[in-house]
């Protein structure tokens, strides 16, 4: 349990300094806004999950963007509900959904749910927005970050724990 929690530590740590940062911390929120902002309990949460843990998309990021959006995305179901009920209502697309939820999988991505339907078609238009948005943001601080990260004395102290712990542990 410690290894882990020093070992996320360490990978905040070395996200601030590697030059390619912004980028996976970026993709890590954006991804996590994605997770946010659906209704749990479906199999899009499930793939996006997928997706998120085989890129190399910062998990703490992630996680955080996750968090917040998870608690925004009450505030933003009744416009991923009108948002659903456009795309599910519409004459000319029930032969469509009729046949794509005939499939094997399909019905275990609730999307016939206006709600969960909404609230993928909501992310992924934001997905771009938000990660550009998060990549200016986190370069433009990032300095700032570390110079306050490594002020902290548990910042020197993780730096070298995680090999201790792999030391100490067999």
């Amino acid at each position: 349990m410690l290894a882990s929690i020093v070992r996320l530590v360490r990978s905040f740590g070395q996200a601030l300094t590697e030059t390619e940062a912004p980028r996976w911390v970026a993709l890590g929120a954006a991804l996590g806004m994605v997770i946010g902002l659906m209704p749990k309990g479906n199999l899009c949460v499930g793939v996006l999950s997928v997706v998120l843990l085989a890129s190399r998309a910062n998990l703490l990021a992630a996680a955080v963007s996750t968090a917040v959006f998870s608690w925004v995305g009450a505030w933003t179901d009744p416009v991923a509900h009108r948002l659903g009920l456009a795309l599910l209502t519409p004459a000319r697309l029930q032969p469509s959904w009729a046949w794509l939820f005939e499939l094997p999988l399909v019905p275990w991505t609730r999307l016939n749910n206006t709600v969960v339907l909404g609230s993928l078609v909501l992310g992924l238009v934001l997905f771009y927005p938000v990660y550009r948005l998060s990549k200016l943001g986190f370069a433009r601080y990032r300095d700032r970050i570390v110079e306050k990260f490594q002020q902290y004395r548990a910042a020197k102290v993780l730096s070298g724990a995680e090999k201790l712990i792999r030391w100490r542990m067999p």
